[in-house]
């Protein structure tokens, strides 16, 4: 029912407001008070009023947030002294998709444990529904003047800067704001909430945000900043148009949060660019499995300074365990008032990496079927997350999306011409584990 970024799916099928009607119920059992909020999808709406009407019975008072980013949502559980937290996002996926995700007070979203909780309840049926006198309460809070001074706390300009922000029709609205008080000059793309995402699709990618770097590289912007639907992934276009990648953004952000002797989580698939980088400021790279709450999971530990995905899930842990998309965009801003982004990216070697996605059915039978081929023919080989095998030059990861019906195939070398072969290499393996 959850995967690593909670429960996510097409709205009416996977998604429905009798299921939001049970998560409430089920986190119910043990709360007092939840913050709940949402991003611009018109399911939303309904999906919300459900799972608010799933905890009131359960006796749990709920504040309400509304259309809010998913890390102002993660940000409020503290603020508001509440149990839990509730965000009604599919995050980056198409609109014809919703989701649920569960935070604690923490910032960190629900991990393992608590899903597998949360889930044996729904499945039994356990409640714990209040009398008609002991319903919870309903408060309408707006918090993104919150999570915007909590911006402003934690970053400072030398000077200011020029910034185009593509906000995706989303909810990133506050990082216009913060940046704006920061005494930046602010430009925007797509900035009306609209859960449909007319202006581009919603996962800032290279391909979708072409518009961004083509208007960025035409202008005297210092840079442009991307958001996906509920902002809690940013990414980054240097003055020149060129759309950074998310290992090299990776690269930046690790090697400026942490010192020599501390660390940073970073999941398997991450490029060897990204460890090089950190290895020559004396950083240590920390992997975990793919997914924010491992990367989370990981940076919550004692000398680990910056947590982060390729995908661009930005965590500070001094800050907060939520991916906040508005916060690594005022760092990059401050980042590129220091010292122009490019000049900062042409120091991180980058190497040949391929990506590719397999659609399958049956994802836990494939990943059985590739788990014993790779034992029969490798040795060195890691099962984190999926399947990873180190190889002479370069190394490949087959990997089950955690929210699409997908087989993700990783591959990295030194070189392109071992890249390709290590990359046909994996494919030939999850051509033939499918088959079997």
């Amino acid at each position: 029912m959850f995967g690593t970024s909670g429960i996510r799916g097409p709205v009416g099928t996977e998604v429905t407001a009798a299921l939001a009607l049970r998560v409430g119920r089920a986190l119910g059992v043990d709360t007092d008070r939840v913050v709940v909020g949402r991003d611009p999808r018109e399911s939303g709406e309904t999906l919300q009023a459900a799972l608010t009407a799933g905890l009131r019975e359960s006796g749990t008072d709920v504040v309400d947030l509304d259309v809010a980013a998913t890390p102002t949502v993660g940000r409020a559980v503290a603020w508001e002294d509440a149990d839990a937290g509730i965000a009604v996002t599919a995050s980056h996926n198409p609109p014809e998709d919703n989701g649920i995700k569960l935070w604690q007070p923490s910032g960190q979203a629900f991990d393992t444990a608590l899903r597998e909780e949360i889930t044996e309840r729904i499945e039994s049926e356990t409640t714990a529904l209040a009398n008609w006198d002991k319903f919870g309460k309903h408060q309408r809070v707006d918090h993104q003047p919150s999570h915007r001074a909590a911006l402003l706390d934690a970053v400072t300009l030398d000077q200011p800067v020029s910034v185009i922000l593509d906000v995706g029709n989303g909810t990133g609205g506050v990082t216009a704001e913060a940046l704006d008080e920061l005494g930046c000059h602010v430009e925007t793309l797509n900035a009306q909430p609209d859960g449909s995402f007319p202006g581009r699709p919603s996962e800032p990618t290279s391909k979708n945000c072409e518009s961004l770097s083509e208007l960025v590289g035409a202008s005297d912007a210092d840079l442009g900043i991307a958001h996906d639907g509920d902002a809690d992934r940013m990414r980054a276009v240097t003055a020149d148009g060129e759309f950074l990648s998310g290992d090299v953004l990776l690269a930046l952000f690790g090697r400026e949060a942490a010192s020599e002797g501390e660390a940073v989580a970073v999941p398997v698939d991450t490029s060897l660019a990204v460890e090089d980088h950190f290895a020559a400021g004396g950083i240590e790279t920390r992997r975990t499995p793919v997914g924010d709450v491992y990367v989370a999971e990981a940076a919550s530990e004692t000398g680990v300074a910056f947590g982060g995905e390729p995908s661009g899930a930005w965590i500070w842990p001094s800050e907060t365990l939520c991916p906040d998309g508005p916060l690594a965009a005022c760092r990059i801003a401050a980042m590129a008032a220091e010292r122009p982004l490019a000049a900062r990216a042409a120091e991180v070697e980058t190497y040949p990496i391929e990506r590719n996605s397999v659609e399958v059915s049956q994802k836990a039978a494939v990943m059985n079927a590739v788990s014993e081929l790779v034992a029969e023919r490798f040795e060195s080989v890691s099962a984190l997350d999926g399947v990873r095998v180190d190889l002479e030059g370069g190394w490949f990861l087959l990997r089950a999306s955690g929210t699409q019906s997908l087989i993700r195939m990783t591959a990295e070398a030194r070189t392109e011409a071992r890249t390709t072969e290590i990359a046909e290499l994996a494919m030939e393996l999850l051509a033939k584990a499918r088959e079997s």
